[in-house]
């Protein structure tokens, strides 16, 4: 059977940096519906002891099915909630984000200085892409995310895959609880160094989560 054809995506993104000549740069993804400016105020309420660029993508405008068809900003489709994953769009997003890691890399931030987050939609997209990416790369954050395809994982390399930091709300309505922690689980069990938090709070971000996050990257980023 022949590969299904992926779309090609071109993605609109934004970019901001909190220094001069950053050498690490992190791309952060939104979630379903919303856009990159999404978690700009967030990124910039953490500190960090070097400069950084974040790359800000906008996912494509596509119908969602869950959704009645209503064309939003999508990284990948929804056919029904705890159904099979839509992956051709995935990958199709995974490709587009491996565009964006290649472009950091021709600035010349090297692959093991470039991190993957995201929220909901944007940390599957962190986790499958910084997952199967060819190098390793700094980190990983997903958050009130899960894996796309928890039975399929690569295998855990110290050579290749990166640390991974990922956290969820308890009272999460949208990806239930138990579907990140199960997915963090799969990763542990894998053999992947990963970091789980998590919090009193539904679908969405917490100042505890943000002040994890910056020790998470300080720890990284100072060594």
């Amino acid at each position: 059977m022949n590969p299904p054809i992926l779309p090609h995506i071109t993605l609109d993104i934004g970019t901001s940096a909190t220094g001069a000549s950053p050498q690490h740069s992190i791309i952060w993804m939104h979630g379903l519906g919303a856009d990159g400016e999404d978690f700009v105020p967030i990124a910039h309420e953490i500190n960090l002891p070097v400069a950084v660029r974040y790359i800000f993508p906008h996912a494509p405008m596509r119908p969602v099915t869950i959704n009645n068809g209503m064309v939003m900003r999508a990284w990948f489709d929804i056919i029904a909630f705890g159904g099979a994953p839509d992956m051709v769009g995935i990958q199709a997003s995974q490709v587009a984000i491996e565009g964006l890691i290649a472009q950091e890399k021709q600035r010349g931030v090297a692959a093991k200085n470039i991190y993957l987050a995201g929220f909901s939609q944007g940390g599957a997209i962190a986790l499958h892409t910084g997952l199967y990416h060819a190098e390793k790369l700094g980190g990983i954050i997903a958050l009130s995310s899960r894996l796309v395809q928890t039975e399929k994982l690569p295998a855990a390399t110290r050579a290749l895959n990166p640390p991974i930091f990922m956290a969820h709300g308890r009272s999460d309505p949208i990806i239930p609880f138990n579907m990140g922690s199960n997915s963090a689980a799969a990763l542990t069990a894998g053999g992947y160094e990963l970091e789980w938090h998590e919090y009193n709070m539904p679908h969405s971000v917490c100042a505890e989560e943000i002040a994890d996050i910056e020790v998470w990257l300080v720890r990284r980023l100072s060594t």
